[in-house]
């Protein structure tokens, strides 16, 4: 099955299990949550190559490696 229908079976859950709270800043959380993941794979794939990372994911470098400071990544 494509990635969007797990993502979707996965915020649906989310939603299910707030059992009546009210949610809150949905749109950060689900990217901070999809993202970090994302740039651990892509790294491991790549041999921890920024350059090459960068390229897989279609971002600049500069990008990348504030990102992977962000999620404490890389120092």
């Amino acid at each position: 099955k494509p990635l969007n229908h797990h993502v979707k079976q996965s915020i649906e859950r989310y939603f299910r299990e707030l059992n009546g709270a009210q949610p809150a800043s949905v749109y950060d959380m689900v990217l901070r949550e999809v993202e970090r993941p994302l740039l651990e794979v892509v790294m491991q794939q790549t041999n921890g190559n920024q350059s090459r990372a960068a390229e897989v994911l279609g971002i600049n470098r500069n990008t990348l490696r504030k990102k992977l400071k962000f999620y404490q990544l890389i120092r």
